[in-house]
């Protein structure tokens, strides 16, 4: 977490004193532990909000500009309240000034200016939802400075709905709802069609996740995941054959795909769908391990759903494949994964306290070598979703 007197003391260089208080705001970034590419399936997806993510200091204006301004991005900006659209050359700024005018949209206008500074510790691409983050964190400040009830999922839905509308990033709601709703020490179990969700202790004892940043950029994200959901469409289009009101591959359980997968034609499109209802089993099981307190069980689940992505689903690629082949010769390691869109981003491993400095050294070292990248890693806890920090600086 970020040293709020440092950053207060940052804040007044660049906006100055002045008799209103300053209020801090913390939202985290989030990881999927297991549940990939099962979203837009009507599955289910794990993820968990981090420790670390985005602090915002927030402090009312006397007109109606509002101050942009981050310790991690050299641009900063001043904005009337009254004139909010999307400009490219604003870079960052867009997300949470998307925030302003998705609120007002929303029936809830903000009624005065304010500076805001944003201090990120989430890596920038890393695919840890630095962008969900900042939306977060703005809209969840903003409501309670102006003193509207606080709803976290609809923040989450506020936030998606600015990324689609107003950044033009048609995500889904995964990043946002784990960026609002976390909770320290459990997972959530979400389906992201209905929201339905829960929350799940992960109770990882003498275990931390380690996230490692293949530093790969990614270049195929867009096509390759329109292809994978178009295909995902044809599988159903097929199995519609014998299920007729079947409009997602979520709605069908393990045993039901596995008696009619035969009736999707291309061996290409079966694959994809065997990934998304397995990988949705998997999900499932993962719940049942870990309310046994098995995290064993866990650490090959982690372990099967890489392979699937990687054979079946094919979203992985060299740099993702080596780190999580590289993490699984590690002693102390009981699963490792790509957690992500894939083709480059980050993997997610489970690994024993006295194992990780080897880990990074062994797995950095490897990784380099075949790869020719230099990765990144972060040791993470599970944490809380967005909260206000304290109530005046």
């Amino acid at each position: 977490m970020a040293d709020l007197q440092a950053l207060k003391e940052t804040f007044i260089e660049i906006y100055g004193q002045s008799a209103a208080k300053i209020s801090a705001f913390h939202a985290p970034g989030r990881v999927n532990l297991i549940g990939e590419h099962t979203d837009y399936n009507g599955g289910y997806v794990f993820p968990a909000a981090l420790t670390f993510g985005t602090t915002l200091l927030i402090r009312p204006r006397q007109d109606r500009n509002i101050g942009f301004a981050s310790t991690n991005m050299p641009l900063r900006k001043q904005i009337s309240i009254d004139n909010l659209s999307y400009q490219e050359e604003d870079d960052w700024i867009n997300y949470p000034k998307g925030i302003f005018a998705h609120l007002a949209l929303a029936g809830f206008p903000v009624t005065q200016g304010y500076d805001l500074l944003f201090h990120g510790e989430i890596p920038n691409g890393a695919g840890l939802s630095s962008s969900a983050s900042i939306e977060v964190v703005t809209a969840f400040g903003l409501l309670t400075l102006e003193n509207y009830p606080i709803d976290t999922v609809k923040i989450a839905l506020l936030a998606q709905k600015t990324e689609n509308q107003f950044v033009g990033v048609n995500c889904g709601i995964m990043d946002q709802f784990a960026v609002a709703n976390g909770k320290k020490d459990n997972a959530i179990l979400l389906m992201c069609d209905t929201l339905e969700y829960r929350h799940v202790p992960f109770q990882s004892g003498s275990y931390k996740l380690v996230i490692g940043n293949t530093n790969k950029r990614r270049g195929l994200v867009d096509s390759a995941y329109n292809e994978r959901r178009s295909q995902c469409e044809q599988a159903v289009v097929d199995l519609q054959k014998q299920f007729p009101n079947l409009t997602l591959l979520g709605q069908l359980n393990l045993a039901q795909f596995n008696d009619y997968k035969h009736l999707i034609q291309d061996e290409t499109v079966r694959r994809r769908a065997e990934h998304v209802v397995e990988e949705i089993d998997r999900v499932l099981k993962s719940i049942e391990v870990l309310e046994a307190n098995d995290l064993e069980s866990f650490g090959k689940l982690m372990i099967g759903s890489h392979d699937s992505l990687r054979d079946l689903y094919e979203v992985t690629g060299l740099e993702l494949d080596t780190m999580v082949a590289a993490a699984l010769k590690v002693p102390g390691v009981l699963g490792a994964r790509m957690t992500g869109a894939g083709f480059g981003g980050c993997t997610v491993s489970l690994v024993h306290e006295d194992s990780v400095q080897t880990f990074i050294d062994q797995v950095g070292a490897e990784y380099t070598e075949i790869t020719g990248l230099t990765p990144s890693f972060y040791v993470c806890d599970i944490g809380n979703g967005v909260e206000q920090l304290e109530e005046a600086l």
